[in-house]
């Protein structure tokens, strides 16, 4: 009788004798996965940013947003029981005479100091960009309105506009020009305020945009050239268009400091004569602090008007670079 042999059964170990047995489930851990060294170095990192972030940014912008929707006075601003009275204050600036002007005042300041330090410094950037001799050391002096203290450079200004002793008006009368009354005119006071603001800010354009004009290649000035372009079409041909990211965070930033800007007009003209050069900055602290029965809420009101446009300006500059990054 031949015998038969089965072959070795290959089949899964959980298959025996024609019954399938499941396999069992694999465990899941309940526990979540702690932080690894890693996670906890960036958390320590970003712990004192955030700290910080906190104390001096969004803890003053709240104060800041309850002082302009309460009623608040000496006595309820040290106890701390204003009654909130909502858009009150605002209304009150609104309706306030010194609203537009200053409003207007804000608006002049603001756009005249960005065209002009931005075109001197754009100007002074190209023209140290030719690396000639002593190009470090004349671009180390332009530097020195920027360092100096608010303070200093404010009254140095104030000095040489001084309609008495001023060396400005001296030099007018040598050559034959009557003395302009700087400080004291309603029909100067702005200009005064805001010559001095161009002068310290074009430091900053300058190193911001000859920083960016160092990440130009030279071989495409070289092509220029070779194809016969001359120096004014090489300027708005690469120049020019090559610089136009660093260009608008130079203006974005220099919006954002202008607009808030108050040691150059107190210091100079406290926002006179008869409110001549009042900015919303000056404004907000003759408010707040400039009475002798402070209006805070009103005050917090229009440095919130501030904070408002400040954002604006940079959503629209964020919008833009978005749409830019798509194209």
């Amino acid at each position: 009788m031949k015998q038969t042999t089965h072959p070795p059964d290959h089949r899964a170990a959980g298959v025996r004798d024609g019954a399938a047995t499941a396999a069992p489930p694999r465990a899941r851990s309940g526990k979540r996965r702690r932080p690894t060294s890693t996670q906890w170095a960036a958390w320590g990192f970003l712990a004192p940013v955030t700290v910080y972030l906190a104390l001096f940014y969004a803890y003053p912008l709240y104060r800041n947003i309850d002082l302009s929707l309460r009623n608040y006075t000496v006595r309820s601003f040290v106890q701390g029981d204003a009654p909130f009275t909502g858009l009150a204050n605002y209304r009150t600036v609104f309706d306030d005479p010194a609203f537009a002007p200053a409003l207007l005042h804000t608006a002049l300041f603001t756009a005249v100091c960005l065209v002009f330090q931005y075109a001197i410094g754009l100007a002074l950037a190209v023209f140290f960009n030719q690396h000639f001799r002593l190009s470090a050391t004349l671009r180390a002096l332009f530097l020195v309105p920027w360092l100096l203290p608010l303070i200093v450079s404010a009254s140095t200004w104030s000095w040489m506009l001084n309609s008495d002793s001023g060396i400005v008006n001296a030099v007018l009368h040598a050559v034959g020009v009557a003395p302009v009354n700087w400080l004291t005119s309603p029909s100067w006071s702005l200009a005064s305020v805001i010559i001095a603001n161009i002068w310290i800010g074009v430091p900053f354009n300058l190193v911001v945009l000859y920083s960016g004009l160092q990440s130009i290649p030279a071989g495409l000035y070289e092509a220029a050239a070779l194809d016969g372009a001359g120096a004014w079409r090489r300027f708005w041909s690469i120049t020019f268009p090559l610089l136009r990211p660093v260009s608008a965070i130079t203006l974005l930033l220099g919006l954002v400091y202008t607009l808030k800007v108050f040691d150059i007009i107190w210091i100079m003209t406290k926002g006179g004569p008869a409110d001549s050069s009042t900015t919303f900055a000056t404004w907000s602290y003759q408010l707040g602090f400039g009475n002798l029965l402070p209006a805070f809420g009103p005050g917090a009101a229009v440095g919130n008007l501030l904070v408002v446009a400040a954002l604006v300006f940079g959503l629209v500059y964020v919008r833009v670079q978005r749409k830019q990054a798509l194209a």
